[in-house]
């Protein structure tokens, strides 16, 4: 039976981290809290395959309704790279290969998808923050090489391939960063980037992957960028965008919130009203990474009620869970699908 088919499910809206290769008792508190529902992990949480199997199994033991997740793009956004994890090339790999050749490009997109997917759920991860859907318009030197292509219909299309190829191992995808964060030059992580445009452009270039792919993205997450001609919160914060994500382009997946703890946040205040406000303006969960101590703050203060619809918000997070056993790493590496997909990946640098 589906877990996830069960009429009622409590809404846990934060994604925090852990500090190391194991379970510390902050850890576990702040894991048991029931407001937590989700886990990401970092390079620092891994060391080898088996003590990574041995955190996702210590943590799912805890709590098996809580989502793991990872930032597992390829490129230099790779957590796990050793012990067997094959290394990813960065996207825009797969959309240079489509200027030279378009069938090869959605094939080898779709192969890497299913690679990414089957071994991190080989070693107990739900879940990765993939793909990115931002433009490539050279200028940005945090999205850059993360990104496919300049062209939307272009990173639509490698997007959805490799959507298609997480699927075949059975985990979901999250697009971002809605509605783009490829044309700003400042950093979210340490800067409050400000996209001037006309939203006009925005929606018809930037935005355009996120109507277009439909159906076959079940996550997204917004940018911590302002975009002053449309609104003057940052999209993750904004109503304004989400409602738009949600009643123009008809999205029905999760939203996450970026990072609480990165400088794009801080228009938004401190980290509880933060969430608040992420949480007011249409997000289903929120994320805070890389700092305890606001975690701790973000638990003690949190009023999950100022969310938008609480009950709707459970029931997308519940239907991000996998529902299928993931095969082991040994059964995989017997795969044939996987060998073939592994090796055409390879054949990629």
């Amino acid at each position: 039976m589906n877990k996830n088919k069960s009429a009622n499910h409590a809404f846990m809206p934060v994604m925090l981290d852990v500090e190391g290769l194991q379970l510390n008792e902050h850890d576990l508190r702040r894991l048991r809290h029931p407001l937590t529902g989700g886990v990401i992990l970092f390079a620092r949480n891994y060391e080898n395959r088996q003590q990574l199997v041995a955190l996702c199994d210590a943590i799912h033991a805890e709590r098996p309704d809580v989502l793991i997740a990872v930032d597992h793009e390829g490129g230099r956004v790779q957590r796990f790279r050793s012990d067997g994890f094959t290394r990813l090339p960065a996207m825009r790999l797969l959309g240079e290969l489509w200027d030279r050749d378009v069938l090869a490009s959605c094939k080898a997109a779709t192969d890497l998808g299913y690679v990414l997917a089957a071994e991190l759920r080989a070693c107990g991860v739900d879940l990765s923050f993939t793909p990115v859907l931002d433009l490539d318009y050279g200028e940005s030197g945090v999205i850059g090489d993360r990104a496919f292509h300049r062209d939307p219909r272009v990173v639509t299309m490698l997007a959805k391939n490799v959507n298609h190829g997480l699927m075949l191992a059975g985990m979901s995808n999250c697009g971002k960063h809605f509605p783009g964060h490829g044309f700003v030059k400042a950093d979210s992580h340490t800067e409050i980037p400000v996209d001037e445009r006309q939203t006009a452009d925005i929606l018809k270039e930037d935005a355009a992957p996120y109507d277009w792919l439909g159906m076959s993205l079940t996550a997204v997450m917004p940018a911590h960028v302002i975009y002053p001609e449309f609104d003057s919160h940052p999209a993750g914060f904004s109503k304004k965008w989400l409602s738009h994500l949600r009643k123009e382009i008809g999205f029905e997946g999760v939203i996450f919130s970026d990072d609480l703890s990165m400088e794009g946040a801080s228009v938004a205040g401190n980290v509880v009203q933060g969430a608040h406000a992420a949480l007011k303006a249409g997000c289903d969960m929120v994320l805070i990474c890389n700092s305890p101590d606001k975690a701790d703050q973000l638990l003690a203060g949190l009023d999950s009620s100022v969310a938008v619809n609480a009950a709707a918000s459970a029931e997308r997070l519940a239907r991000l869970m996998p529902v299928d056993s993931p095969k082991d790493w040994a059964t995989l590496q017997q795969d044939k699908r996987y060998q073939a997909a592994k090796e055409a990946v390879l054949a990629l640098r």
